[in-house]
């Protein structure tokens, strides 16, 4: 049999993992890559790392490798292929095309023409008729990857990704895909857990991904079997009673493996997750073998008969002050639970923020770098042992921005208030001109410059001068009289380097939040001000909340859209004080729905939408905006928009809400619920202010991308190129 080039894809980190797999099948002249792994075989080891491979992508049969330093070379290198042996001129064909460094191509749409010309140039000419073009599932995919002068041609022999097992329901979106799970659980040490006997046990097990791929991992099940479509079902050269041999195979292992299936449960507060995930178990012919039930993270605690083994779990992300704490919190609770209820377990489990890890109170092993989609994470490892528990003691990002200070050996006699003054003189004669020139009121002068003095400073001038200044609260570990005199010193400079009164100076500690209403009220002044943004005036509060009602780093998106909604509908989810739809409305937009949960924002907005004479077809609705998007979704007529903005919290377990949110992990179905209701040549914007934060591009390459995140931080806010990320999004 004819021995082949292969390679396999899969997400970074994780080459050797898939290596390991291709030995263990048999592959030979393995060797790693960026990003994947090359191998040579058979055209049944290729068949066999199609169904097998739990880590993979995608597998690529390699045809040619030529050099291409202009379009006819490129051109020329895939006409050189005898694609009849390949394809009939009946047949249909899709190209995919990368390129990287590459001086010739760099527009992947072009040289995916250029490709798809090739080929269908030399079947028209032989045979007068040519492959049809299918994007879906074509006869044969065609990969060509552009590396220098270097082209790599190749047939797609997975035909769409195989992290793709055929039981998720389409409209189902996952927090990590199923190759990650698997490269998790086997890094986990869970296959020899598994052969011991051991339990498995996901205690926030969502739609079911972990469970899913530990028993198909514990009882032999071929991660490809549930699939009905690979990209080789339609290549001339497929071995069709070889493929069937496999699959029958890989049944009977399948069956021997489910004889011996261990304890595998899940858990989830939420039920409709629930009733997804069982859907799901069902779809993989697994139900009554998989243990899943509506249960509270503080409740988990396995049943007395289950052997101990891994727990394993996916929790949520968090990054942004009052959103942090409720997800450390989490992580706090979670860990009392592991303690208290899993000695003698093993637990792993995926995060992007290792400070969360040490909310657990739990030593971990190494941790292990992976990639959920293009965000970096680390894979944490325990033992849960007596010798492994901790106290752990919060370290806030005043401690960080502390030990900035102590790094650079400076003492409190070394840093004086005159610094921060000087500071603040030298941000207010450059920035108040700048601000007067572009008419802005509004501006943030000062930034934490120096991290001695970890404040933010912003000015707001409506019939007189404000000062918003917030200040992140002290750690225990400073001395509190200390930490009263820094602030002090600030609260003394800034009225006079400003020469406004001292009462018209206001101050908040950024503590972090409870585990209670994000909505909870500081004070009770009921003092509101009147101030303007681009021809819109708006209500500030400046005692009464953590927030004065409205995010300043915003207003060039807002301006953005004031600019382009003449004669649109608009949609503001996730609104806030409305801010967003009073320029949408004050730049001529035909209508607007503008969505949040709170009743304390949307009765701030009606008093927004009043001060700017806003009226009639401009709604406000009190919903949570991810159920609200699915039930208009869901409608026969959906309503259309022509221009969207989209701004979630980082994350929220509010309780009004059924379940936590996080915007990392629940962003591809939250964006592609909004897509729905977008007009065909609409324009959605979306927002996000987590740090960490990395767009799925592969889950949502069907849409029109592009990163305007430089163009819509402002000038005041440069100091911070990460003070939030913004996408244009079109279908």
């Amino acid at each position: 049999m004819s021995q082949y080039q292969l390679f396999a894809t899969t997400p970074k980190a994780l080459e050797g993992i898939l290596a390991a797999e291709i030995e263990a099948l048999g592959g030979q002249q393995v060797q790693q890559k960026m990003a994947g792994v090359l191998f040579s075989g058979d055209l049944e080891m290729a068949y066999r790392a199609c169904l097998w491979l739990r880590t993979a992508n995608r597998v690529f049969l390699l045809l040619s490798t030529f050099p291409v330093k202009s379009q006819q070379d490129l051109y020329d290198g895939v006409k050189k292929i005898n694609w009849f042996e390949h394809l009939k001129p009946d047949d249909s064909l899709a190209v995919s095309f990368s390129a990287k460094n590459s001086i010739a191509i760099n527009n992947t749409h072009f040289g995916a023409l250029k490709v798809k010309d090739a080929i269908v140039d030399q079947m028209r000419a032989k045979f007068d008729k040519r492959p049809n073009i299918d994007t879906d599932r074509p006869s044969i995919r065609v990969n060509v990857y552009l590396h220098n002068d270097m082209a790599q041609l190749s047939l797609d022999l997975s035909g769409e990704s195989l992290h793709k097992r055929g039981m998720r329901e389409v409209s189902i979106a996952a927090p990590i895909k199923e190759n990650l799970a698997a490269a998790i659980l086997l890094r986990s040490g869970w296959p020899k857990i598994a052969a011991a006997g051991g339990s498995l046990l996901d205690p926030m097990c969502g739609s079911a991904t972990l469970l899913l791929e530990a028993a198909m991992i514990a009882a032999d099940y071929a991660p490809g079997l549930q699939r009905d479509y690979f990209g080789f079902l339609g290549w001339k050269k497929h071995d069709a009673p070889l493929w069937e041999k496999l699959l029958i195979e890989a049944k009977q292992r399948r069956e021997q493996g489910l004889a011996k299936l261990p304890v595998i449960a899940g858990f989830d507060q939420d039920r409709r997750t629930v009733v997804i995930a069982l859907q799901h178990i069902e779809n993989a012919g697994l139900q009554g073998r998989i243990h899943v039930e509506k249960r509270e993270i503080a409740d988990a605690a396995p049943a007395e008969s289950w052997a101990k083994g891994l727990l394993v779990c996916n929790p949520p992300y968090g990054e942004r002050l009052g959103d942090e704490e409720q997800t450390a919190n989490l992580y706090r609770r979670f860990g009392e639970v592991l303690k208290s209820s899993f000695a003698g377990w093993q637990a792993a489990m995926i995060i992007s923020n290792p400070e969360l890890g040490f909310r657990l109170g739990l030593r971990s092993q190494k941790p292990i770098t992976m990639f959920n989609g293009p965000l970096e994470c680390k894979l944490l490892r325990f033992d849960i042992d007596a010798p492994a528990f901790f106290e752990p003691k919060p370290r806030s990002q005043q401690e960080r921005l502390e030990q900035i200070s102590r790094n650079s050996q400076q003492t409190d006699t070394d840093v004086t208030a005159e610094m921060f003054a000087n500071r603040l003189r030298k941000n207010l004669k450059k920035l108040a001109k700048w601000a007067k020139q572009q008419n802005i009121d509004c501006y943030r002068l000062y930034d934490a410059d120096l991290p001695e003095y970890a404040v933010a400073v912003d000015i707001y001038q409506g019939e007189k001068t404000w000062v918003n200044v917030q200040e992140y609260e002290s750690p225990k570990t400073i001395d509190p009289h200390k930490a009263n005199q820094r602030l002090a010193a600030i609260m003394a400079e800034i009225p006079q380097v400003l020469a406004i009164p001292a009462d018209q100076v206001f101050l908040k500690i950024r503590r972090k939040q409870k585990n209670t209403d994000q909505y909870e009220k500081y004070a009770e002044t009921g003092q509101f001000h009147v101030i303007q943004e681009g021809g819109c005036k708006f209500w500030v509060n400046f005692a009464d909340y953590l927030d004065t009602g409205i995010f300043l780093d915003h207003r060039p998106i807002r301006l953005k859209i004031q600019q382009q909604a003449q004669g649109k509908r608009f949609l503001n989810l996730f609104a806030y004080t409305g801010t967003a739809s009073v320029h949408a409305a004050k730049g001529g937009a035909v209508s607007s729905v503008t969505v949040d949960m709170s009743n304390t924002y949307l009765d701030w907005a009606k008093r927004n939408f009043d001060l700017n004479g806003i009226g009639a077809g401009h709604v406000l609705i009190r919903a949570n905006c991810l159920v609200w998007l699915a039930e208009q979704a869901a409608l026969p007529r959906k309503p259309q928009f022509d221009l969207i903005f989209l701004d979630p919290p980082t994350f929220s377990n509010s309780k009004k809400m059924d379940e936590a949110f996080d915007v990392q992990s629940d962003h591809v179905q939250l964006l592609r619920d909004a897509v729905v209701l977008l007009a065909e040549d609409g324009v959605l914007y979306f927002s996000t202010n987590f740090r960490r934060f990395k767009l799925d591009t592969e889950a949502l390459a069907d849409l029109r991308i592009e990163n305007i995140s430089a163009d819509t931080i402002p000038v005041d806010f440069s100091r911070d190129a990460k003070i939030h990320y913004c996408w244009r999004i079109s279908r």
